[in-house]
């Protein structure tokens, strides 16, 4: 079995800051989960077993460990930023930026509905 390319060791700060998360209770599920990750990861578990145990993604643990390796703590448990503080696309702001990017001269965001309907996409997820 091939090494892990990107491998969690913890400093006693990081992990002291990891274990006050978990105890605290009081930050995002996310966050909550993110940190479960690193902590297990930490302590050798294998990327199969964090996402049985954790019920999440391999996508979601691969993630978390290389934001973990690439850049730091904070980073490995926050949400990058989103494009104007949207939280999700809006039909709206898909036909705005669709016209932004030259794909049509102009259309109507019950235009990119219907399109997305037909595709079966769901801009939410």
């Amino acid at each position: 079995m091939p090494a892990k390319l990107y491998r969690v060791d913890l400093t006693a700060s990081e992990q002291t800051e990891l274990e006050r998360l978990r105890r605290k209770g009081t930050v995002s599920a996310g966050k909550m989960k993110r940190a479960q990750i690193l902590l297990k990861a930490a302590e050798g578990w294998r990327d199969e077993d964090i996402m049985l145990a954790l019920s999440t993604s391999r996508a979601r643990v691969e993630r978390t460990r290389r934001r973990f390796v690439e850049g730091d703590l904070q980073r490995a448990l926050n949400e990058d930023e989103r494009p104007d503080n949207q939280a999700r696309w809006s039909m709206r702001l898909l036909a705005d930026k669709l016209v932004e990017l030259g794909v049509v001269d102009s259309i109507s965001h019950e235009a990119v509905r219907q399109t997305l309907k037909k595709m079966r996409s769901n801009p939410g997820k």
